[in-house]
């Protein structure tokens, strides 16, 4: 049987799991658990009552956290031949046409994140395969497909990202780092929470979210009383 580190357990002694805790309370309490040799992130996971399967019971959209989320992203852009100079002006870290479809096609997958142009979505289609599994695959939808180069990219370097409900209906994200302030915290918490509420699937009926918890990369389980948020 697998004992817990005396880390691990000393975290579990400060939460109580039959209880929620206020927003405040709980960025209080996650950066006090979150007591890693490293800088951990920050997770927030909502239990939704929907049905991935049925397309009105889908989430996938994007958000803007206030802090960022506190990692750096290396973001690529795949763009037609005329605009590759415009993409690396805009602050992409990897740029290109032909050359760049060919690197995705062999496996090199030097970025975090694709933007591209409605126009290259038609030579994208080939490179699913690659991209798909990995969750790089640019959509109008992530905010991944676009017009305004500059515009897009300035907004996912700054905190802009993407999230999608699971299979299970769980929607995860990473919103901050350990040494985010608890006031940090909150606010791109609830940020991400009314961008949960917002974009409501129009097949929901009932109650549409069932469990919300936070918790450091390494930390147990804190949940949450969302009944009040705003």
């Amino acid at each position: 049987m697998k004992t817990l580190s005396k880390r691990l357990k000393t975290a579990k002694e400060k939460v109580d799991f039959t209880s929620t805790y206020t927003i405040e309370k709980g960025m209080q309490l996650v950066k006090e658990v979150a007591s890693a040799k490293f800088n951990e992130s920050i997770e927030a996971h909502i239990s939704l009552n929907i049905d991935p399967k049925y397309a009105d019971q889908q989430l996938r959209t994007t958000v803007v956290l206030p802090h960022g989320t506190g990692k750096t992203i290396r973001i690529g852009a795949l763009v037609a031949s005329d605009r590759v100079s415009e993409a690396e002006a805009a602050g992409a870290d990897v740029f290109g046409s032909e050359d760049l479809i060919e690197d995705i096609s062999k496996g090199i997958l030097d970025f975090d994140l694709l933007v591209t142009t409605a126009d290259m979505m038609p030579k994208l289609a080939k490179l699913g395969r690659v991209l798909g599994p990995k969750g790089l695959m640019p959509s109008p939808k992530a905010g991944t497909v676009t017009t305004d180069l500059n515009q897009t990219i300035s907004e996912f370097k700054k905190g802009k990202l993407e999230y999608r409900a699971d299979k299970t209906g769980i929607v995860h994200i990473s919103f901050g780092k350990a040494d985010f302030t608890e006031t940090q915290l909150n606010e791109n918490f609830k940020a991400f929470f009314n961008s949960v509420e917002t974009n409501k699937p129009s097949g929901v009926k009932g109650k549409y979210i069932k469990k919300v918890t936070i918790c450091s990369t390494m930390g147990p389980a804190i949940y949450l009383d969302f009944e009040d948020f705003s």
